[in-house]
């Protein structure tokens, strides 16, 4: 027993080095992050404001740590198939989450989630936000936002909107402006944006508010008309179309905002190597420049600015939500 003891002794010894080893190189030390392949989760469809600035800022992100990352849309059920793909993945740092004011949304809108957004995932950065148009389809009879609501209140029920989905910023801005100017839209929701603004062009559906980023194009080749903007001031892209503050509708705003998550757990160096990396690559001027020509504001915060933004907004969308709901 006495002999043997030493040699039990020094088997432990061994064990316990070799379960700790994985542990100094495990992901919670930034240093070799990334080793491999990272991929964006897209839970919107390929074209939108969300899957262009992922990839934008993917190829950026690709430079600067010399690893692939691949984004992958994953689309349904108002980013929520997506997200919950996100959510279950391993908090390892490789697996990212494209996020806008959907997800936030979300929380008061989907209540049979399987996943809580501030629980189960982690904020990284914010990317950028946009202000949103309302446009027309050219055969609608209304020149004005002004003309847009009074025909609506002159056939409630019978006019409809387009969104990328229940929950996303474009019909939760529909449904807010519903309820600010007292009319009667019926909402069309499709499974993207992209679809969605087809079907605006292609005249299956009156109206749709969608980001100044994506829509802007379709206005300058006259496939839709635009009646107004979103934001506090005018777009530097659409100087020419009033807010809907000026034209009528008095309070109303609604932006889209980008940003990235990580599954929950995600280890905090990891967090802020990628919100180094996240906040240098849209502070770049050629990026800043880039958005800006198409309508868009890059934004950058510390994760845990970001966390108290997301909680905000929670907060925000769930009084909308109940505002609308009152006005049904």
């Amino acid at each position: 027993m006495s002999r043997s003891w030493p040699c039990a002794r020094l088997a432990l010894t061994l064990v316990a080095s070799l379960l700790a080893a994985p542990m100094l190189g495990s992901p919670s030390s930034a240093e070799d992050y990334p080793s491999h392949a990272i991929r964006i989760i897209v839970p919107f469809g390929a074209g939108g404001p969300g899957d262009l600035a992922a990839r934008l800022l993917g190829n950026v992100l690709q430079a600067d740590f010399g690893q692939p990352i691949v984004v992958e849309n994953h689309t349904g059920a108002g980013g929520v198939i997506g997200t919950e793909e996100a959510a279950k993945s391993p908090p390892d740092g490789y697996t990212l989450l494209l996020i806008s004011n959907t997800q936030t949304a979300n929380e008061t809108l989907m209540p049979q989630r399987k996943y809580q957004l501030m629980r189960d995932l982690a904020p990284v950065a914010p990317i950028n936000s946009a202000d949103l148009v309302m446009v027309v389809h050219p055969s609608v009879p209304a020149k004005t936002l002004a003309e847009f609501i009074a025909l609506a209140k002159s056939e409630p029920g019978q006019l409809n909107y387009a969104s990328a989905g229940v929950g996303t910023p474009y019909h939760m801005a529909g449904e807010l402006f519903k309820a600010m100017a007292g009319i009667d839209l019926q909402h069309v929701p499709y499974r993207n944006s992209g679809d969605a603004r087809s079907g605006v062009i292609g005249g299956q559906v009156q109206m749709m508010i969608d980001a100044v980023t994506t829509m802007a194009p379709n206005i300058a080749a006259k496939q839709v008309r635009a009646l107004a903007t979103t934001g506090k001031t005018r777009s530097s892209v659409l100087p020419d179309v009033p807010t809907a503050n000026e034209a009528g509708v008095g309070g109303y705003e609604a932006t889209i905002w980008l940003g990235l998550m990580a599954p929950a757990g995600t280890p905090k160096p990891i967090i802020d190597k990628l919100n180094g990396a996240v906040n240098a690559a849209v502070k770049r001027p050629d990026i800043v420049k880039l958005w800006a020509d198409q309508g868009a504001v890059a934004v950058s915060m510390s994760p845990q600015e970001f966390d108290k933004f997301l909680r905000a907004d929670i907060v925000k969308w769930a009084g909308v939500v109940k505002k609308f709901d009152k006005s049904q």
